[in-house]
């Protein structure tokens, strides 16, 4: 019964009438990807990981965006086939079967609505960073989650109780969503500029100051091990946060106009303009105060801002901090939007209450399920650390590009002359590549991260098995034409 598979064509047949109005192009697509690139990872985890990797986090950085970029060659090829919403959840609902495509929809719930309260954790610590430096903080309790733990101006640490500006953030976000896609895409555009404007500001200060002796030793931690969760394989596991997002351009499908087209360039631009800023930032960042475990960077929750700060550029710190404040949102605006769109797309197939797959009659927006989502996404970034958030989120990911990649390669077998409009090159390599690439990720994120996911992975197995499978469309269908 799991393995019921969803004819393309059907899908297809489903999003043509559904009431998703059409009216994204190329540009808004490529903004979007960059808007949800762009963000926390570069923005924090640039710290995690120079405390998992030091200075070899340049290679962590180039391996998560290697692997990232097979990726994206593939899902180009799969969306631009399949332009409806749900990204890797509808994929493999039509090449894997229904039992793999739940697995897959719960998996990237990880993906973006975890990776949303990250980001809105990232935005808070620099905001935070900024209102301290102008003398307006908030009491400890009120800036970090209770599984947090801060480190106090005498060098102790202490653990926050409710992380009150991530909460909020989040909640606007929501509200902004609700409003509508092209309104959306239109401020995250704006955004999107002032995020590029202040990376641009921080390699221009940082790079005349880079030091190669800060490059030495250059992988104090080696290249690591399977499980382990540091060294360069390591921290290319948590920095992978820092790409993932580019196939939230994908879910936007249903929304897009021309799809066959605009999708592929999307996702495909959005991740190479990214691509190039953070290797730039990572090589200044290291060269300019260095990057040992354990060393000053390893430990700042605001570090392009603390590094502009230590070269003696203090009001551009300050301008970089407020930057991240002002242009991290539009990163959480797409995660969420991306979640919302995948749960609207399992909710219309039966596997989700009906109740979220209602589309506002006036404003045209899935408002139940960007409720819901909203107020979960609330509930994490108050409560839990960015660091953990990311690597969880990063485990839901790379499972969900790992069923893409084998996905679109069975269908290259199973149906060779269905139309294409962009065909991954060399898929008989770059396939191969694009999922040996996430599983060698998954397995470096470590055991902790691996065992969390499990336990993830068991609760979508019990409410596929309690819920789903008994609700499903396909199901009722083919029970249907069983019928007499």
């Amino acid at each position: 019964m799991g393995w019921r598979v969803k004819p393309l064509d059907d899908i297809m047949a489903a999003a043509e009438n559904g009431s998703l109005k059409r009216s994204l192009g190329a540009f808004d697509l490529t903004m979007l990807g960059i808007g949800v690139v762009i963000g926390t990872g570069i923005f924090v985890l640039t710290s995690i990981a120079a405390e998992k990797a030091g200075p070899g986090m340049l290679f962590s950085f180039i391996i998560a965006g290697l692997v990232c970029f097979l990726t994206a060659l593939i899902y180009a090829e799969i969306a631009s086939m399949v332009p409806v919403s749900g990204s890797a959840y509808t994929y493999s609902y039509a090449v894997l079967g229904e039992w793999v495509a739940w697995m897959v929809g719960w998996a990237l719930i990880l993906e973006y609505a975890v990776a949303a309260g990250a980001v809105s954790v990232g935005w808070a610590g620099y905001i935070n960073g900024f209102l301290n430096s102008n003398g307006w903080s908030l009491p400890l309790a009120l800036t970090a989650g209770p599984a947090d733990t801060v480190t106090l101006a005498d060098g102790t640490a202490a653990s926050g109780g409710f992380n009150l500006l991530a909460f909020l953030i989040a909640l606007f976000i929501t509200a902004m969503l609700l409003i509508g896609t092209t309104a959306s895409a239109r401020l995250t555009t704006v955004l999107v500029l002032v995020k590029i404007t202040a990376l641009t500001s921080f390699i221009v200060l940082a790079m005349p100051a880079v030091n190669m002796d800060n490059f030495v030793p250059l992988t104090p931690n080696g290249w690591g091990t399977p499980l382990s969760g540091i060294g360069v394989l390591g921290a290319a596991a948590s920095i992978f946060f820092a790409f993932i997002g580019f196939d939230a351009v994908s879910t936007a499908a249903e929304e897009t106009r021309n799809p066959d087209r605009n999708i592929p360039i999307g996702l495909i631009g959005s991740l190479g303009v990214c691509t190039v800023f953070y290797l730039l930032v990572a090589f200044a960042a290291v060269g300019a105060v260095g990057a040992q475990p354990g060393g000053v960077l390893s430990q700042s929750k605001e570090p392009l801002a603390f590094i502009l700060r230590e070269l003696g550029f203090g009001t551009m710190g300050n301008w970089v901090a407020a930057a991240a404040v002002l242009a991290l949102p539009s990163v959480i605006l797409m995660m969420m939007y991306g979640q919302t769109r995948i749960l609207f797309s399992m909710s219309r197939d039966g596997l989700l209450p009906e109740v979220l797959s209602r589309v506002h009659p006036r404003l045209q927006t899935p408002h139940v399920v960007t409720l819901a989502t909203g107020l979960a996404v609330s509930f994490f970034a108050a409560v839990f650390p960015v660091g953990m958030l990311a690597d969880l989120t990063n485990s839901g990911t790379l499972f969900a590009f790992f069923m893409v990649g084998v996905g679109v390669m069975i269908l290259r077998r199973r149906e060779p002359n269905r139309r294409r409009p962009f065909r991954a090159p060399m898929i008989w390599v770059i396939g191969p590549l694009a999922v040996s690439g996430c599983a060698m990720l998954f397995i470096s994120l470590g055991l902790y991260t691996i065992q969390l996911f499990i336990g993830w992975a068991l609760i979508g197995i019990g409410v596929y098995w309690f819920y789903g499978r008994r609700h499903s469309v396909l199901a009722r269908l083919i029970y249907e034409h069983k019928t007499p």
